[in-house]
């Protein structure tokens, strides 16, 4: 069985990020571990030890498992008890490397976290905790606004900037999309300046359609002065359910979107999810159900 992991700081703002995570572990059929990193007691005092007493290791599991489960049944009522769910109180010094350390041990597929802070969609891509993990986890991150709430994914928006790196990371996605039945939109948007670069949509597409077959996946080129503005108009019209990016090698024009002066404006763009591709991790992301 696949397993999606969603870890939480029992924040505001990581409740609609467990919910999301848990009706779409239910549509695709897959193992949920729900997750909270908690930094261990050390012996203070006591230079060179840093391992608690054993009493204390089980006490402080004992308190955070029950402190998840409060947390879980406030937002799931007793939906967490099912089979498919596993809850992981973790300890670890480190949040982010409890959260890589629990993805590997379940051979996580996705991580889903909340959107932290006041700060909107800022904190998605400037946040420590949320950028690290996009920069570091053994799979891809979706990140959920805290006024998201979870509807079937109908329409994927998926950043090119004409790359290998796209083709391998939309081969994957498009096993995603297959199980809602989802379009597809590959999207490059380019300024005046450098329309000429728009020639390679053309390009791109045979290239991708050799390696990729899905009969609902549209290619998009937009021209706008305002690469901003574009996107966000772009993500209305089509109504989109969810934003993919790939974290690249190189800095394209997708990666410049998203410097801090954009990333505020990109708060006000509402409560689309946003997954993150790393480009050397794409390959070990398939959504396909268990057989």
């Amino acid at each position: 069985m696949k397993t999606i992991l969603y870890a939480t700081d029992y924040s505001k703002n990581s409740v609609a990020a467990l919910q999301y995570a848990h009706k779409m572990s239910e549509q695709l059929e897959t193992r949920l571990v729900i997750a909270h990193v908690f930094e261990y007691p050390t012996i203070l005092g006591m230079e060179g030890l840093d391992k608690p007493f054993p009493h204390q290791e089980k006490d402080a599991f004992k308190h955070h498992r029950s402190k998840l489960e409060e947390f879980c049944t406030e937002h799931m009522g007793t939906a967490w008890q099912m089979p498919n769910i596993q809850l992981e109180a973790v300890k670890n010094k480190s949040v982010l490397n409890g959260i890589i350390a629990t993805a590997d041990e379940w051979h996580a597929y996705l991580i889903i976290v909340g959107v932290k802070g006041e700060s909107g969609l800022r904190e998605v891509i400037m946040g420590s905790t949320t950028k690290q993990l996009i920069e570091k986890a053994p799979c891809p991150i979706m990140a959920i606004p805290p006024d998201a709430s979870y509807n079937p994914i109908k329409t994927i928006v998926y950043g090119t900037d004409f790359e290998h790196e796209d083709i391998y990371a939309i081969r994957k996605l498009v096993e995603m999309a297959d199980q809602f039945n989802a379009d597809v939109k590959v999207v490059h948007i380019t300024t005046k300046k450098d329309l000429a670069k728009g020639n390679k949509m053309e390009a791109f597409k045979n290239m991708l359609l050799q390696k990729v077959e899905y009969e609902h996946m549209e290619f998009v080129h937009l021209v706008s002065q305002n690469i901003f503005n574009a996107l966000k108009k772009y993500l209305r019209e089509v109504e989109a359910d969810l934003v993919v990016l790939l974290e690249r090698t190189k800095r394209g024009v997708f990666k410049k979107w998203f410097h801090r002066d954009l990333v505020k404006k990109m708060e006000s763009y509402g409560n689309i999810p946003l997954l993150s591709f790393r480009g050397s991790n794409h390959q070990i992301f398939y959504f396909k159900k268990a057989l």
